[in-house]
């Protein structure tokens, strides 16, 4: 059965997670404000959740409604059959978002449709549900936006940028799924090699890789939220987790670098943990003193994308003279390449010194950046373009002057900073909002009301069983008739077979 789903983004990502959804088979596609809105069946809801670069989170609508007081949250909230959803043994949770002249505390919407649904328990039933902060089996959120008012089960729990193969992080890491939104605005697929000279914990490396292999970004996770639900289906899980049809050979490969050797040690292991120790190639050089060829064949260029330190989160001495530096260095040595560069400050862009052909307004964290397309070539450039060269496609035209729509809405966005769009881009901020079961949801005075961080570190429930030994199959890629993948039921050992397969294989130390 058909039904309408919402999968959440960061601002300036919308387009591309559009055109994913589109290359899932999701229909009724539409654009909103750092989300998109389709609709699909209950596969479509976990090739979503399974396959989606650029999600955060993927929703489904149980109702729509106007709120224009608490009581009309709480009334409409009532009015919803929740033994369709809940029972008294199982637990929720509810994370809200307002931007609302009504509403001034989102955690006080959220106190009254946990409020909506504990009375409606006791009234039929004498008894409600419990709520479990880090670990519930239902999780619902709601959001509210002037009057209009939106009630959803989130099919997603953690934040989808959580794949599962990092295992530690440098400061300021790249969001991964801003990181996969990054690659996939360039348009690269695996066509060439691939260059990260500041990749700090490896982020952009690894997504580049399950990219150009076509592996699903969920293949490590551990758990979904939809996994607890009561009509979840197991088999067909499995079927879309086994789907292995849009996997394909890489026939070139990615290089990391950084000149501090514990991000070095940190993206190293994080390639390994992701089983792409293959593919990835992380060295501990200078920026400064290093090429910019990957191979011995200078006439073929990597595609350069990049996110140098910018002085807020993470300094550098003589940040201006760097970034003057890679200005030069594009220049001089990747002359026929192109490169993407991710910064902030205009004082930065302006020191490389090189007119961009694109500029894409994105938010990394709080920070307003801008991803900058540069065309290298030699000469001038009315000498390249008198040759018949072109650094500016009319697509990218057009991406330029979108550039006035989206500060049009800057300051809608600044205004908005507790939305969970920011939160998730920062997971350390991610919470829910915290009732005991002792208060009765009622604000008494005394109780808690003050969010609750949710790190992960709760003892995971659902999952699948033990499964049996290791399968094989035809036409993937690395050995033929050899799968990465154990099949069965038990995910702990998929993802071990696929650290075996690509790490241990020929004694790739270098890598």
């Amino acid at each position: 059965m058909t039904t309408e789903l919402i999968a959440k983004t960061f601002q300036g990502l919308e387009p591309i997670l559009a055109q994913e959804l589109t290359e899932l088979g999701a229909t009724d596609i539409a654009i909103g404000r750092r989300m998109v809105t389709f609709s699909g069946d209950k596969e479509m809801m976990y090739r979503a959740n399974f396959s989606l670069r650029t999600a955060i989170r993927v929703l489904k609508p149980i109702k729509h409604f106007k709120a224009k007081s608490a009581d009309d949250v709480y009334e409409a909230v009532k009015a919803i059959d929740w033994t369709a959803y809940l029972s008294t043994d199982t637990t929720f949770a509810v994370d809200s978002v307002v931007f609302s002249p009504e509403f001034h505390h989102s955690k006080f919407v959220a106190y009254k449709v946990k409020d909506a649904i504990a009375d409606q328990f006791r009234e039929r039933t004498g008894q409600r549900p419990n709520v479990s902060v880090s670990n519930p089996d239902i999780q619902l959120h709601i959001h509210i936006s002037d009057y209009d008012a939106t009630l959803a089960l989130d099919s997603s729990g953690e934040s989808l940028h959580r794949r599962g193969y990092r295992q530690e992080t440098v400061a300021a890491p790249l969001n991964e799924v801003l990181a996969a939104g990054i690659i996939m605005m360039t348009g690269w697929r695996g066509e060439t090699d691939f260059l990260d000279p500041f990749c700090g914990s490896g982020t952009l490396c690894i997504e580049a890789a399950l990219i150009a292999r076509g592996m699903a970004p969920g293949i490590f996770r551990q758990h979904y939220a939809f996994e607890k639900w009561p009509d979840f289906d197991r088999d067909l899980f499995e079927r879309v987790y086994n789907d292995d049809s849009n996997e394909r050979d890489f026939l070139h490969h990615i290089y990391g670098r950084d000149n501090d050797p514990k991000a070095v040690g940190i993206a190293t292991r994080n390639v390994k943990a992701a089983g792409l120790a293959k593919d990835i190639t992380i060295e501990e050089k200078d920026f400064r003193m290093a090429g910019l060829s990957v191979n011995d064949d200078d006439s073929s260029h990597p595609l350069i994308i990049t996110n140098p330190p910018y002085g807020e989160r993470i300094s550098s001495p003589d940040l201006l003279g760097l970034y003057k530096v890679i200005g030069q260095k594009l220049k001089r040595e990747h002359s026929g390449g192109e490169a993407w560069v991710l910064s902030y400050r205009e004082e930065c862009f302006d020191e490389i010194g090189l007119k961009p052909s694109l500029k894409t307004p994105l938010y990394n964290g709080s920070l307003e950046c801008e991803l900058r397309k540069y065309v290298l070539f030699n000469g001038r450039l009315d000498e390249h373009r008198a040759a018949g060269g072109t650094v500016k496609t009319d697509a990218e035209r057009r991406q330029m002057a979108e550039k006035r729509r989206f500060k049009k809405h800057r300051d809608d966005f600044k205004r908005s900073f507790d939305d969970d769009g920011f939160r998730e881009q920062h997971e350390d901020n991610h919470r829910f909002n915290k009732f005991s079961k002792s208060d009765g949801f009622r604000g008494r005075r005394g109780d808690d009301f003050r969010g609750h961080r949710d790190d992960g570190g709760g003892k995971r429930e659902g999952g699948f069983g033990k499964r049996e030994g290791f399968g094989k199959r035809e036409g993937g890629f690395g050995k033929k008739g050899h799968d990465y993948r154990a099949k069965g039921n038990d995910r702990a050992a998929r993802q071990e077979a696929r650290k075996r397969f690509f790490n241990s294989d020929d004694n790739h130390e270098e890598d």
